[in-house]
């Protein structure tokens, strides 16, 4: 697990602040990702505080695809 803090107002601050630190890598990632605060799912508009934990959750591989 990493740890990273982002300031931002709002989930969506954060995760803009976030593209800009880390980049396109970053970015494609969170294209196909959940964002998380508290344990709980969250949108762009979330209101967030230094004390939130905004986590990014990217798609997990593995289950069984058609054969």
């Amino acid at each position: 697990m990493s740890r990273v803090d982002v300031d931002g107002n709002t989930v969506g601050d954060v995760l803009t602040a976030a593209t800009a630190r880390f980049g396109t890598a970053f970015e494609a990632v969170l294209s196909n990702s959940r964002v998380w605060v508290n344990g709980e799912p969250a949108g762009p508009d979330m209101v967030v505080t230094t004390d939130d934990e905004v986590a990014v959750l990217p798609p997990v591989s593995g289950g069984i695809g058609s054969r």
